[in-house]
C-alpha cells in the first residue's frame, strides 16, 4: 500500500515533465493550416500557416505583401496604385497578393476595380479561402476580427516581417520591402 502511494505521483510527476510522445514539445505545440487562394485569372494558390508566419507557395524565397481590402473601401482604392508600383519596381523578387473581403464580387470586378484605380499587375484573389485566411493573419498579428481595412502584411519567406492598417504612404512600403530584401 506504501508502494503505490509513493510510486504514483513520482510517475504522474515524470509523465507530466517528459510528455506522451517522442516529437518535441516545441514542434507539436505550433498551430498549422492550409489555405487555399485562387487568383482572378484562375490559377490556385497554397498558403501555409506555421505558427504566426505565412508562407505562399510561390512566395518561397521573396517577399510576399498580402493586401486585405473591400472595393468600397476609399483607402483601399488608393493603396492599388502603390501596390501596383511596388509590384512593378520590385518584380519577380516581390508578390504583392490582394485579399478581397467581399464575397459577392465577380472576378471582371476585381479586374476592373484594378484597371480603374491603376493598379498595374499584381495579383489579387478571389473567393475560396480568401476570409479564413484574411481573419488568421489578423489574428495572428493581433488586430483582432473586427480589422481595419486596407490591412496590408509583409512576410519574407514565410516569415512576418511588418504591418499596415489602413492608408499606409508607398514610401514607408517600399522602404520597409528594400529592408526585408536585404536580409
Amino acid at each position: 500500500m506504501r508502494f503505490s502511494t509513493f510510486i504514483i505521483p513520482i510517475l504522474s510527476f515524470t509523465l507530466l515533465i517528459q510528455g506522451c510522445g517522442n516529437d518535441s514539445s516545441e514542434e507539436t505545440m505550433v498551430s498549422t493550416a492550409e489555405y487555399t487562394i485562387m487568383d482572378t485569372q484562375g490559377k490556385s494558390y497554397s498558403v501555409e500557416k506555421r505558427g504566426g508566419n505565412f508562407t505562399l507557395d510561390a512566395g518561397k524565397e521573396k517577399v510576399v505583401l498580402f493586401d486585405i481590402f473591400a472595393t468600397w473601401c476609399p483607402p483601399c482604392r488608393a493603396e492599388v496604385q502603390h501596390l501596383g508600383n511596388l509590384q512593378k519596381k520590385y518584380g519577380d523578387k516581390l508578390i504583392v497578393m490582394g485579399l478581397t473581403i467581399e464575397e459577392d464580387k465577380s472576378n471582371a470586378e476585381l479586374e476592373a476595380f484594378r484597371k480603374k484605380y491603376k493598379g498595374g499587375d499584381y495579383l489579387i484573389a478571389n473567393k475560396a479561402d480568401n476570409q479564413k485566411l484574411s481573419r488568421a493573419i489578423a489574428s495572428t498579428i493581433g488586430v483582432g476580427q473586427q480589422f481595419p481595412i486596407p490591412l496590408m502584411v509583409l512576410y519574407k519567406n514565410g516569415q512576418y516581417v511588418t504591418h499596415y492598417s489602413g492608408a499606409t504612404l508607398e514610401e514607408i512600403m517600399d522602404h520597409d520591402i528594400a529592408q526585408a530584401l536585404e536580409k
